[in-house]
């Protein structure tokens, strides 16, 4: 079965955990790291003759434009991740079709393609931000990829959300990050959860969404192949769940493409 690989192509401080430690009016005077973090994915991919669909953060087209048409040149699509990398639970209506209209035109400047799909930051569409999605659909968005089928998590997610690719209506297709239901309990894979499971877990986890006729929607951020980011002073659990097996992911990466088949959600969906 062919899986989607998804990459949220933001920088190593734009995180929802960091933002107390680096806030958003401070980026401009960070360290940008994305330029290199991302070739090394680039080379992974074309390694293993794969196609991925890249979310890419409005405030870096911005800044790295020729990273996205780079992109857009290996044969990826570029979707868009929203342009300040605002959780919706924070927004209006109003503010987060500013922010989505401004991340579109920054990031269509970049390449040729047309753009298709839309992740939340955080994945926050849930229960109380699906008027989001009629947004969406106005602004010609033809997939969203936000949706966290699960409960556990406590900034994201719906719990009783579809575990498969759904319709939302006539024209919006979800496309939910995958899940696995174990007695009861749904288990999330790829991003931070790639790097805090043993790599056995994801593998098993994955087969089980092929084997139960799911494509899995696989997610990863390119600081997570960058064991030598900046550190910053965080708690111990964000600690762990930001740098742990940092050193560890990129050998992880190539061994989930060897064992897998991948592309981008524009094919996945045939659209």
């Amino acid at each position: 079965m062919i899986n989607a690989f998804t990459v949220d192509l933001e920088e190593w401080f734009c995180g929802h955990i960091l933002n107390k430690a680096v806030k958003k009016n401070e980026w401009n005077n960070q360290e940008l790291r994305i330029v290199e973090d991302t070739r090394r994915m680039l080379r992974l991919f074309s390694r293993h003759d794969t196609e991925a669909t890249f979310f890419v953060l409005g405030w870096l087209a911005e800044r790295s434009p020729e990273l996205v048409k780079e992109i857009a040149d290996h044969g990826h699509e570029i979707a868009t991740h929203g342009y300040s990398h605002t959780s919706l639970t924070e927004m209006t209506p109003a503010s987060f079709e500013e922010d989505l209209k401004k991340a579109l035109d920054v990031t269509r400047r970049c390449v040729k393609q047309e753009i298709l799909g839309f992740r939340a930051p955080s994945f926050t569409i849930t229960t109380k931000t699906l008027w989001a999605l009629q947004i969406l659909k106005d602004n010609g968005i033809r997939y969203d990829s936000s949706v966290f089928p699960l409960s556990l998590h406590p900034d994201y997610g719906i719990g009783n959300a579809p575990l498969a690719i759904h319709k939302l209506n006539d024209t919006l297709i979800e496309v939910p990050l995958s899940c696995v239901e174990i007695l009861g309990k749904r288990i999330p894979c790829g991003g931070g959860y790639f790097r805090l499971y043993p790599y056995g877990l994801t593998k098993a986890l994955l087969k089980r969404c092929n084997r139960q006729g799911r494509p899995a929607v696989f997610y990863l951020h390119p600081w997570e192949l960058d064991p030598a980011q900046p550190r910053v002073k965080l708690g111990p659990i964000n600690t762990l769940r930001h740098y742990y097996n940092l050193d560890k992911t990129a050998e992880r990466v190539d061994r989930l493409l060897a064992d897998f088949r991948f592309t981008s959600i524009r094919k996945l969906l045939g659209l």
